[in-house]
């Protein structure tokens, strides 16, 4: 128990003391007016296309690099991720990335919570889970992927919570593979929208060409359908 807390608390200080340090070097270079301004936002949106275009493979390897750091030993969560991934890379590039990204990030939280937080883990949350264990033990591929799909539970909590069950690391890894595809999508798919609508418009959009550009609603209206479709399917599994 006591190894436990020492290990949350490193991680803890760890989590906090790279963010201060990222915090301080990019506010050492840009101001907070810089960064929340349109100009800033057009100007280096033409920088990452034109970096995009000069060599996408060796900006997509950093990306997923940089994606998995994210998750793991960051404990980033996927939706700014995503939107960043379609902002660059576009709708069908960006979700290749940030779902393979996500999903290695994933898995290694995974590993590192079988390994150093499985008792913490069992001990907070097994009695409130419990009757997922049987459901797991049934068919743990199908039940991991219904898992992943239907969410409810904090990105970084939902990586360890699997830890109760034991499923293999391959069957971790494949079914958040597929099983977060369609959320990611539309939230990259947001983000792709958004670029575009920077790259045509060289002053500040209004909010209302904003929502009703195809670009945003289509996805954000299948992103609700896809929240209630969760919601309804949430009810029977964790019942």
């Amino acid at each position: 128990m006591k190894n436990t807390k020492k290990i949350k608390l490193f991680i803890g200080l760890s989590y906090l003391l790279i963010i201060c340090v990222f915090l301080y070097f990019f506010f050492s270079k840009f101001s907070l007016s810089e960064i929340t301004s349109y100009d800033f936002i057009k100007n280096n949106s033409a920088y990452f296309d034109e970096l995009k275009n000069s060599n996408i493979f060796l900006i997509s390897i950093i990306f997923l690099a940089l994606t998995i750091l994210w998750v793991f030993p960051f404990l980033g969560f996927g939706s700014p991720v995503a939107l960043m991934g379609g902002f660059i890379f576009g709708k069908w590039i960006g979700t290749f990335v940030v779902v393979l990204g996500l999903s290695i990030g994933a898995t290694f939280l995974y590993i590192f919570g079988n390994y150093f937080l499985k008792q913490l883990i069992r001990e907070k949350f097994l009695n409130k889970f419990q009757n997922l264990e049987i459901k797991f033990k049934q068919s743990e591929f199908n039940y991991l992927l219904i898992y992943r799909f239907i969410g409810g539970i904090p990105w970084q909590l939902s990586c360890l919570l699997p830890t109760l069950f034991n499923v293999k690391v391959i069957n971790f890894f494949f079914a958040t593979l597929i099983g977060i595809i369609p959320q990611i999508f539309l939230a990259v798919s947001i983000g792709s929208g958004l670029e575009k609508i920077i790259d045509q418009n060289a002053e500040v959009p209004g909010i209302t060409d904003i929502i009703f550009s195809p670009d945003i609603y289509i996805p954000i209206s299948a992103f609700f359908v896809l929240i209630i479709v969760t919601i309804v399917l949430r009810k029977h599994f964790y019942k």
